[in-house]
């Protein structure tokens, strides 16, 4: 159910959009267990990045790497599908940024570090884009963007290991 937190219709009948919108909050909207439900997602992160993990030595993949922006995304969802039971306004959206705002307004997430992902997840980002601007790979050298890397293995760490 992953990749409902992600999912929205970007256009479409309008009845069908409803019906898809209902649809994807009763779903994320069920009860989950947390132990469960952290394995689950765990391991399908070790299963991608052991799939699609950078094979460039001395180089940190952006999106694929630990402590890249998948390890934020995934991040985001596991603390949907776990607290939306309790706090269906964190369906509303299925972005990011958006999605660790109601993660800080619903305290679920301390504010401070919602932001600090926010910051981590648009500069990776960003440069993702610019490289893909440039027609380059997304990657870069290991020693860049060390502090937004640590600031996510730290949140991985707290909600998906040790909660």
């Amino acid at each position: 159910h992953q990749a409902l937190v992600r999912a929205r219709v970007v256009y479409g009948d309008p009845q069908l959009t409803a019906h898809f919108d209902a649809v994807r909050r009763e779903i994320m909207t069920l009860p989950r267990e947390g132990k469960t439900l952290q394995t689950e997602v765990r391991e399908m992160r070790e299963k991608m990045r052991a799939h699609l993990g950078n094979k460039h030595r001395n180089r940190f993949d952006i999106k694929a790497d630990e402590g890249g922006i998948t390890d934020i995304e995934f991040i985001t969802q596991y603390l949907v599908l776990r607290y939306a039971h309790e706090k269906p306004k964190l369906t509303r959206w299925s972005d990011n940024v958006r999605i660790l705002e109601l993660l800080a307004q619903n305290d679920i997430m301390e504010e401070q570090e919602a932001m600090a992902l926010t910051r981590a997840y648009t500069t990776l980002r960003d440069e993702l884009h610019h490289l893909a601007l440039q027609e380059l790979p997304g990657h870069v050298s290991e020693d860049c963007f060390t502090a937004e890397r640590d600031l996510v293995r730290a949140s991985w760490q707290k909600w998906l290991v040790e909660e």
